[in-house]
């Protein structure tokens, strides 16, 4: 098995600036806008996220949550093991309001595709948008494409991209791991 890595510590810290930026640039003062992470790793994007659209950019009311979407899969009873839910932590009205989905990769789509059922429990957006840190853009099962993205990654089926956060795994890389 072999490692390589993809993006570095600064490298994610870049991406995360320039995502930021543009969040701020569609949103402005995030009035009518939430942010919410995909759980189980999209909750690290999204924090790290908010921290930067609080500290650099002054936006003091920024609504963020974490949605689980264990139950909401479409193979949710295909596993030889039982799932284990997270935690779904939205303390807000999603009620006409722009939501951003935020997860780490987007991979088949089939995740974001439950999130789009999972959020209905919770009221119904006016719009709904996708970022990710990085874009498995050839290996898409259903027509689901990132409004906002980090990076594009050309793997193959076989290959897996893995992201790793200081505050779960003691860094903040991204690597392609190959059998």
């Amino acid at each position: 098995m072999s490692r390589k890595v993809l993006l570095d510590s600064n490298q994610i810290h870049i991406i995360l600036h320039r995502l930021a930026c543009q969040l701020v640039e569609k949103h402005t003062d995030f009035k009518n806008t939430v942010l919410v992470g995909i759980q189980p790793r999209g909750i690290y994007v999204a924090n790290r996220l908010e921290k930067i659209l609080k500290q650099e950019y002054g936006l003091k009311d920024i609504k963020t949550g974490q949605l689980d979407i264990t139950f909401y899969r479409d193979d949710f009873r295909r596993g030889e093991k039982p799932l284990e839910a997270n935690k779904t932590r939205i303390d807000f009205v999603v009620e006409d309001k722009r939501v951003v989905f935020i997860d780490d990769v987007l991979y088949t789509g089939r995740s974001i595709r439950a999130a789009l059922t999972a959020i209905q429990s919770f009221g119904r957006p006016s719009e709904i948008e996708l970022l990710s840190l990085i874009d498995r853009r050839f290996s898409r099962h259903l027509p689901i494409q990132p409004d906002y993205n980090g990076r594009q990654v050309d793997a193959i089926n076989e290959e897996k991209v893995k992201v790793s956060w200081e505050e779960n795994d003691g860094e903040d890389a991204v690597y392609l791991i190959s059998k």
